[in-house]
């Protein structure tokens, strides 16, 4: 070891890197930003002068230490060829807390300020998750099934993520399906465009051209005009973030609602986080766990005192970024580039100039990804139980699809009568209501005592039979709210069947898997590097050098 070894900030190689993730983040960036103005309807005010400059600190932090990491690791082991871990808000997060979280309390409240409040406190919890969760979280990956997690993932993915946009793509077909058709040509079919420009550049450079060049004809595909984005040039100027603590314990009023969410998300992104650094170990470069989800909490919460409603994650494909060359630099110069377009105003103008309904393909595709990969990353015979994770995700979408509906009507209370009417049509609300409430843990909690009734491991399914009793008693699961004694028959059912699980388990005989029963899962090597188990990935925020198929089921970042 060479502790006097400096290696070198930049690299020639850090070029082809920052340009990917770059890329990668500065799509990521537009994209959270549209869902801010176009789902959620927040002021301009709100987005650009209080999320935005958070975001950019949030990310300038991360990439910063990051490479300070790299940099440490490198001057520590006398090498030069160690390369930062990439970071960035978590994109299939970002969906999660926009649609999931953020989306209803502004439906509820009709209160944009509110619904940013409850995606602070969304994000201080999951931050404090995090952090405790640098000395568990081997114990909870290994105690809680694959199929488990990936299959409620799975359903979020379909439900609140792909379902809204592909609405929006087939009502602008001639942007939404030609920007469709342009990733998926590289990211699944291997087309390779002009000097190999990202996919996800493509698509937003034909999109906009599109929706400018319809604007000859008096059609407007895309809503874009002149006067707009010479509205959007008066935003510029500086912005720096301001302290929201007050809004992050206002959002506290919600807190029922958010902890049955943000805890399994919490934990989530820290079972990915150890998965993308023993991606990065496998490359060669070993980064301290504890470190790293200390730092993604820390920095988190950080971004959501001034202001920031998204976590921060660790992408994975570090191995594809060191393959271009990537060491320190690209990570410094990523954190410098999104200062100035979070802090300077270049976001609207961006926004202003590309059509929202190019950015939307980007959020189809990353659902199908996320619902994919729960099937390809688990063995074949734990398909039922993503079936059965999805199932209550699909019962929460359809509930509030009815209510909407109602509302819309003028419907405001849901009376005995309009219940009648509406069974009599075939909508079950009450039903919706109980299957879909706390949506997330109800998929784990069914998905993970399948998985375990699949493998003859009777004792955890009762363990998680259990477990689904005591959540649901309190709340966090078929119901609306926290409390004691909350949709006590569904409590006592549980009950019924972690004993009868525990029966089995103690008196019964199983018969064995069939011969031949897949026992493995699929896996895909990154960047070139040898293969790297992707379970607990559902998150797919990175693109890898190469377009391959099999590596491309890992670029969930719009950048492709």
């Amino acid at each position: 070891m060479n502790n006097n070894n400096r290696p070198p900030l930049w690299v020639p190689g850090d070029w082809n890197a920052f340009f990917g993730f770059g890329t990668n983040i500065l799509v990521n960036v537009l994209t959270l930003t549209g869902l801010l103005r176009f789902v959620l309807d927040m002021p301009d005010e709100l987005v650009f002068g209080r999320v935005l400059p958070a975001v950019g600190l949030m990310l300038c932090l991360s990439t910063s230490y990051y490479a300070w990491l790299a940099y440490d690791l490198g001057r520590r082991t006398g090498r030069s060829d160690v390369c930062a871990l990439p970071s960035g808000p978590g994109v299939g997060h970002m969906f999660i807390c926009v649609f999931v979280v953020m989306l209803p309390i502004k439906l509820q409240t009709g209160d944009p300020i509110k619904a940013w409040e409850a995606g602070l406190t969304w994000v201080f919890i999951q931050s404090i998750v995090l952090v405790a969760g640098g000395f568990i979280g081997r114990w909870v990956r290994k105690v809680t099934p694959r199929a488990a997690l990936l299959g409620t993932l799975a359903g979020v993915s379909i439900t609140f993520i792909s379902m809204r946009p592909a609405l929006q793509m087939f009502l602008t077909p001639a942007i939404g399906l030609v920007c469709f058709a342009i990733l998926l040509l590289n990211w699944f079919g291997g087309v390779r465009y002009f000097r190999g420009l990202p996919a996800g550049c493509i698509a937003l450079a034909a999109g906009t051209l599109i929706a400018w060049g319809s604007n000859l004809f008096d059609l407007n595909y895309g809503g874009l005009s002149l006067s707009g984005l010479a509205q959007s040039i008066t935003g510029f100027g500086f912005q720096v973030p301001i302290p929201a603590v007050g809004h992050v314990f206002s959002g506290f009023e919600f807190l029922g609602v958010l902890l049955i969410t943000a805890i399994p998300f919490g934990l989530y992104d820290l079972v990915e986080a150890i998965d993308n650094v023993e991606s990065a170990a496998a490359a060669g470069d070993s980064f301290p766990t504890t470190r790293v989800l200390v730092a993604d909490g820390v920095i988190s919460m950080i971004g959501c005192m001034m202001g920031n409603p998204f976590i921060l994650a660790v992408y994975i494909g570090h191995p594809g970024w060191k393959s271009m060359g990537g060491r320190c630099g690209y990570s410094l110069a990523t954190g410098a580039m999104v200062i100035v377009l979070c802090w300077f105003g270049v976001v609207s103008v961006l926004l202003a100039a590309i059509p929202v309904v190019a950015i939307l393909p980007i959020l189809l595709y990353i659902g199908m990804l996320i619902g994919s990969q729960a099937f390809q990353e688990t063995p074949r015979r734990h398909a039922p139980a993503i079936i059965l994770a999805v199932v209550p995700h699909l019962a929460h979408w359809a509930s509030g699809m009815v209510k909407g509906a109602l509302t819309a009507a003028g419907v405001t209370t849901v009376t005995p009568e309009i219940d009648a009417r509406l069974v009599g049509e075939g909508v079950l609300l009450h039903g919706l209501e109980v299957l879909g409430g706390g949506a997330v843990l109800t998929g784990i909690i069914l998905a993970a005592t399948t998985v375990f009734i699949i493998e003859r491991q009777l004792w955890r399914a009762s363990s998680f039979a259990l477990a689904g009793a005591v959540l649901t008693w309190f709340g966090f699961m078929h119901g609306e709210h926290i409390g004691f004694g909350q949709s006590p028959t569904v409590a006592i059912a549980y009950l019924s069947v972690g004993a009868l699980l525990a029966a089995c388990a103690r008196f019964a005989t199983t018969a064995p898997h069939p011969p031949g029963a897949e026992e493995g899962h699929h896996s895909h090597s990154h960047g070139g590097t040898p293969a790297v188990s992707a379970s607990h990935r559902p998150v797919i925020d990175e693109p890898v050098p190469e377009a391959t198929p099999a590596r491309l089921l890992r670029a969930g970042d719009p950048a492709g």
